[in-house]
């Protein structure tokens, strides 16, 4: 099989080698999958360039992609959910990623299947953004009625978040570019901010949660929005000794992660808020949780920018690098 392989890490970034791999053989609880498309996320440049080790510390070589739709070919002795032809997606195991492939091994927990009314492409792009989404609101530990400021909206994850915080029962608010406020509107947020005319901290105030999309120079805004008692979770910020131990990282990886995020911590405990940083992983049934959250009538929204073909990879992953896309990147096999 073909499959795009990164062979060292690089601080100023380096290109995949596309090779001609065996296809792997699944273990007992792992499905193999033959992958239609997969997309191409920020999350994968910061692989490469080494961003990301302290969380998970990869071994070269290493195949690359984080999030895949597929149909189901074999699947190991104990796998029994899915089924030969079962069209599935999801986001690769954090320990074990390689969606720019042919084929990948998956465990069968971090799979789900693709509702019916999206393609393999439109799929592809649906698990990084939805998973964090609902990880994000699970450690929040939503409510219905509850409010969320999601800030800075109006990219992938806001399009993502605001509709499925709305069908969790949530009053979403955001901010952004004003030329996106009536897309916004649209996916189901009650509040949008426009940057440019107003500061979200002069006009929001004890929201019950906030969804950090900015990082380290909008946290203090952002708690300063927060109720006394409410909860932030950041997908910018540094990871903190909460984060350590929620994802089961050893005693020494705590302490390290714990002095890390103490300044955010500090930050949350003045109205005894609480902070935490998510680095999303794989979960099958949150996936379908998702699936089962929307309809052919009241779809989940995709968008593509633009398609590339598997040797077009190092293309692909220098137009993501550069931004301003106005959709995912895929990758089709």
């Amino acid at each position: 099989m073909k499959a795009a392989v990164l062979t060292h890490y690089d601080k100023k970034g380096t290109s995949l080698d596309v090779q001609n791999l065996p296809i792997p053989v699944p273990e007992s609880e792992e499905v193999l999958v033959r992958i239609k498309a997969a997309a191409v996320n920020p999350l994968d440049n910061m692989i490469i360039r080494r961003e990301v080790k302290l969380i998970v510390p990869y071994k070269m070589p290493l195949i690359m992609g984080n999030e895949f739709a597929g149909v189901v070919e074999k699947t190991g002795k104990t796998a029994a959910h899915f089924k030969p032809g079962d069209r599935v997606y999801g986001r690769m195991p954090l320990k074990k990623i390689g969606a720019f492939a042919e084929y990948a091994a998956v465990k069968e927990s971090a799979l789900a299947a693709i509702p019916d009314y999206l393609s393999y492409e439109e799929a592809a792009t649906v698990p990084l953004t939805a998973l964090t989404a609902m990880q994000a609101f699970e450690i929040m530990q939503v409510k219905t009625g509850e409010s969320v400021f999601v800030s800075g909206g109006t990219g992938s994850l806001g399009a993502m978040a605001i509709p499925v915080a709305r069908r969790l029962g949530l009053h979403v608010y955001t901010n952004g570019n004003g030329e996106n406020e009536e897309r916004v509107i649209r996916l189901g947020a009650e509040k949008f901010i426009d940057y440019r005319k107003k500061n979200y901290a002069d006009v929001l105030a004890d929201v019950d949660h906030v969804l950090d999309t900015l990082g380290d120079s909008e946290l203090p805004n952002e708690f300063r929005v927060l109720k006394k008692g409410g909860s932030l979770v950041s997908l910018r910020g540094l990871p903190n000794g909460r984060f350590a131990k929620r994802i089961g990282m050893p005693l020494f990886k705590r302490a390290l992660f714990q002095i890390a995020g103490s300044k955010y911590d500090k930050m949350a405990a003045v109205k005894d808020q609480t902070y935490d940083f998510l680095f999303v992983q794989e979960n099958g049934y949150q996936l379908e949780r998702i699936g089962r959250l929307f309809d052919k009538d009241h779809p989940l929204e995709t968008s593509i920018d633009s398609v590339f073909s598997l040797d077009q990879i190092n293309e692909a992953l220098a137009k993501v690098k550069c931004g301003q896309s106005k959709g995912k990147t895929i990758i089709t096999m």
